[in-house]
Order: C-alpha cells, then sequence, then structure tokens
C-alpha cells in the first residue's frame, strides 16, 4: 500500500504593514501683480542740486530743506566739485524738494528758498552777506 503523506507546512504569517508616504504640505507661490502705477512711484529719480559760489579756503557749503532726507534744524553738507563747485545728489525725493544753502551751516544765503522737483537738476549761483 501505497501511502500517501502528506506534509502540512506551517507558512510564518508575516505582518504586512504598508508603508504610507508623509504628504508634506505645499505652499502655492502667488505671483503678485504689479500695476504700472505702483512700479512707477518705486522708480527713484535722481534729484541734482549744484551751487556755483566761492565760500572761501577752509569753509563748507552746507543746505538745509525738507524732502530727500533734509532738515531745516541741521544742514548736510556738499560735495565740493572744484574751487567754487558744490554738488548735492540724491534718489530719496519725492514730489518737491525745497532748500537753501549756508556757508558752514550757520550763515544763509539770501534771497528766497529753492523749490526743486524730483528727478530734476538746479543749478544756481547763491549770495551771502558777509
Amino acid at each position: 500500500m501505497n501511502e500517501k503523506t502528506t506534509k502540512k507546512t506551517t507558512a510564518k504569517k508575516t505582518s504586512t504593514h504598508k508603508t504610507v508616504a508623509k504628504k508634506t504640505a505645499t505652499r502655492k507661490t502667488v505671483a503678485k501683480k504689479t500695476t504700472a502705477k505702483k512700479a512707477a512711484a518705486r522708480k527713484t529719480l535722481k534729484t541734482s542740486i549744484v551751487a556755483y559760489v566761492d565760500v572761501g579756503y577752509g569753509n563748507t557749503l552746507y543746505i538745509r530743506g525738507e524732502g530727500a532726507g533734509l532738515s531745516w534744524e541741521k544742514g548736510t553738507p556738499l560735495k565740493n566739485i572744484s574751487a567754487a563747485e558744490w554738488a548735492f545728489d540724491t534718489n530719496k525725493a519725492t514730489g518737491t524738494l525745497t532748500c537753501k544753502f549756508l556757508i558752514n551751516d550757520q550763515l544763509w544765503a539770501e534771497g528766497d528758498d529753492l523749490t526743486i522737483k524730483a528727478g530734476s537738476k538746479s543749478i544756481s549761483s547763491p549770495q551771502f552777506v558777509w
């Protein structure tokens, strides 16, 4: 007699955990639209003020005013280009700039205040009474 032997094999059950990929939050970058008006407002305009005056050796020409970071209380020295040429340049001006020249931040120039439109160049010859 032929005996069939059956072997029972027990399969080892392994735990099948699914690995879940974690989703990371993604931020959507939204491009902001800039209108032409806003872009023009941000555009920096170079404003230049040039004064032709001989203030004497060892003296400095100053400017006081309002707009572009100027103050009526304390002057800003101008850059000496040559013996009788002084310059002030700024990119901070918006609208108009009102100013006046002083020697050594003490002696005021004669005449009215200067009014300069932002982005323009002013050339003047201030007069002083010593």
